[in-house]
Parts: C-alpha cells; structure tokens; sequence
C-alpha cells in the first residue's frame, strides 16, 4: 500500500497514473514486442510508403541482425564490427533517428552461419535497464546497463560452442531477466545447456534448468498463461521438444517431443494454443499447434510444406498466418489448421511477421517489405524497399515501425502519415 500525505495527495495521485500510463505505453520492449506476439494495434503505418513518409533512414555503426526494442523515445540495438567482432550497444533517439550513445566491447572472431551476424541478439528493456546477450567461445556475456548508457553489472556465463553463432534474446519476467543458453558441438561433447534467470538489479542467480538442446536453439521464451493454472515459461528446442518451466523457480513443468530439426524461430501462444516451428537448410520444415490446458499439450494440427523455419508467425483473430524462409506466404483457421490461402511473394525470409491492426509486414533478405491485409482472403497492399538487407524483426511503437538493416535504422509511420 503506497500512503501519501494529505498535503500532497494529489501530486502523489497524479504520479502514480503517470507512472501506470508510462509503464502501459511501453509496446515493444524484448523481441517480437508484446509476449512476443509481434502485434501492435497501430492504425498509422502505411502499407506502401514515400520518402516523405520516412521518419528517418540512419546508417548503424557495424552491422548486425539485432532487432529494435523501445522505452519512451529511446531505441536499442546491438550492432558488431565484422573484422574483428568488437559488440556496439547502442541508443538512438526514436523520434528523430539521433544516436545517443555507443558503447563498445572487443570481442573474439569466430565462426558463424552465414546469414548471421556478431549482432543477432535483441535487448530487453524496462524502466531503469537495457539488457544485451552475446557470445564468443570463450564466453558468454549478459550485461545490463542505463538507459544513459552506464555498464550496471555484466556476466560471464562461461564458454561458448555452436557452428552457428550466438542469436537467442534475453526476455523479461518479474524482477528477473531470462536467457536461454543452448549450445552444441561438432566434435565431442557440448557444454551443458540451461534456462537461466537473473536478478534485474543486481544480476546475481536466481535459477538455472538444465535442458537438453540436441543442437543450439534459437527459441525465444514467451509466457503462456493457462486458464487452470498460474503462468508458464514456454520454449522449444530439438531434445525438449515444446516445453514448460516455473518461471519464478525455474522448475520443469512438463516437455513434448514434437520436433526433430533446429528450432530457430520462437513460440507464438494464442488462447490454449501454443505454436512453434523447427527445420533445417535442408527442408522438412514444420510447424505445429498444441493445444494445453497448463498440463501436458496434445497436438492440434500441424502444418507441413512451405512452413517457416527461421520466421516466426503471426495471429489475428482466428487466423494464423506465416511465411516460409523461402518466400510462401500461407493463412491458417486458427483453431483447425486449414489453409485458407497459400501464395508466392518472392524473395527470402529470416525476419519474422509483426502485425499492425489489419496489416501483415514481410521484410525478405533483400530489403523488400511486402505488407499483406490480415483477412481470410489473400490480399497484397503493397511494396516498398528499404535499400539495403534486412533479417531482423520490425518494432512497432508510437504509431511507427521500425526497420533494422543489416547497417541502417529506418523509421516509418506516425499519425501524419495514417494509412488509407
């Protein structure tokens, strides 16, 4: 219970809603924005822009695949150097594309897929800290820092392994921060793999899982929040399958073997559905849905053909939809699975779809946005490039969205420039 003194009670009052309206304006904070849904009820972004629609279009220090996330004005993102794998954590003013600050890291040369980058870990934020993971064999580091820029702590969370590089994103829940650490190894034995929280403040341990990765996974968390039960950290990868832990304990809940390939793309939980990919860069990719009460899931459905590895997808009422990383678009009934419409839009795909009210957006690898109507039926509203690659995942805040190239931020969108 917050008292006030009668003297101030108004000025007490008048905090506390400013801090409560501060704290909900807050749209895209960790990966994918809210929960990870890549959904924003944004009306102002256009589905095919001008320049004159372009906020602005900044070139990045360095490059990288690390996807947007916003308090207020402020924006973050991590950016590398490729010679020689120095980290950039970076803040750039929202509204007008100013860099605030840079602070570097030196780092360690290592090798990577070659769609990926020193730089493909999106922060997390809240209202004091900004959160950045990242990794080289000798080490993995979590740091926390102001919104100023400050180094708060830094963890070294030991070594390294993975033929692919390093890409999971810190979430957080609570007063912890949460961050996968999955590895593997091409010869001989991996370094164990965890779930792993920390304290926001103070980065000291508050638990740590041991998983079974199979192979390093690239799953980001979300929370699934069952009807019969208290919330649920979800996550996937090739050993666990789909599986559930206590996110205050970090004990496990319950695991279900659904796949048998490298998860890459993240769950999406809609209702008593929760969704989640895996593949490979051989094909034999899909997609299933399982339904779950808070105990053990059954399948519902599963998609096959053209369904995304690397993409995660996106809901809108009783439709799914997802893109496959080579460039099929295809709608789903939520709650059956059945293909309402399946359709080419060229290019390839390692960003994930984000949702702004009745518009799907699909940046391909060549710096395409192909914004698609969220309906039953297939319908393209527009193109437009962005002029340079792109295999992040847009943020949607204040009536914008944001684009991260591998080496410039592009803003589009706001009221003035309200879609019709």
């Amino acid at each position: 219970m917050i008292r006030c003194q009668s003297s101030a009670w108004l000025l007490c009052a008048i905090t506390l809603i400013s801090s409560t309206i501060s704290a909900s304006a807050q749209e895209w904070t960790r990966f994918r924005g809210p929960n990870g849904t890549g959904e924003s009820e944004a009306r102002s972004i256009p589905a095919k822009w001008t320049d004159k629609q372009v906020n602005f279009n900044v070139e990045v220090p360095g490059i990288g695949h690390s996807s947007p996330v916003l308090w207020d004005n402020k924006l973050f993102i991590l950016s590398a150097n490729p010679d020689d794998a120095t980290r950039h954590t970076l803040c750039f003013d929202a509204n007008t594309g100013k860099k605030l600050w840079q602070k570097s890291f030196p780092s360690q040369k290592h090798q990577l897929h070659k769609q990926s980058s020193y730089a493909s870990s999106s922060a997390a934020v809240d209202d004091k800290h900004v959160y950045f993971a990242w990794a080289a064999p000798k080490s993995i580091t979590l740091i926390a820092m102001t919104h100023a820029g400050e180094t708060v702590w830094t963890r070294d969370l030991g070594t390294w392994s993975s033929q692919h590089g390093f890409g999971t994103s810190p979430v957080l829940y609570k007063d912890m921060v949460i961050l996968s650490n999955s590895q593997e190894s091409k010869e001989g034995p991996p370094p164990p793999s965890f779930m792993m929280a920390f304290d926001r403040v103070t980065g000291a341990d508050r638990w740590k899982t041991p998983r079974n990765s199979g192979n390093t996974s690239y799953s980001v968390p979300v929370i699934f929040a069952p009807a019969s039960g208290t919330e649920q950290l979800i996550c996937t990868n090739t050993g666990d399958g789909m599986f559930a832990l206590d996110p205050v304990s970090g004990s496990p809940l319950w695991s279900e073997t659904f796949f048998d390939k490298r998860t890459v793309s993240s769950p999406l939980v809609k209702g008593d559905l929760i969704f989640g990919s895996n593949g490979s860069g051989g094909g034999g990719n899909y997609l299933v849905a399982a339904q779950c009460d808070g105990k053990q899931p059954k399948l519902a459905y599963k998609i096959e053909g053209q369904a995304p590895y690397v993409p995660t997808s996106v809901v809108r009422g009783d439709l799914v939809f997802m893109v496959s990383d080579g460039g099929i678009a295809t709608c789903v009934d939520l709650q059956s699975g059945k293909i309402h419409w399946r359709e080419r839009l060229g290019g390839n795909y390692s960003s994930s779809l984000v949702r702004a009210f009745d518009k799907i957006f699909c940046a391909n690898a060549d710096g395409e946005v192909v914004v698609l109507a969220a309906e039953k039926e297939f319908k393209e509203l527009g193109r437009s490039m962005l002029g340079d690659g792109i295999r992040s995942t847009p943020a949607i805040a204040n009536g914008r969205i944001y684009f991260r190239t591998f080496s410039h931020l592009i803003s589009v969108g706001g009221t003035e420039t309200a879609s019709k």
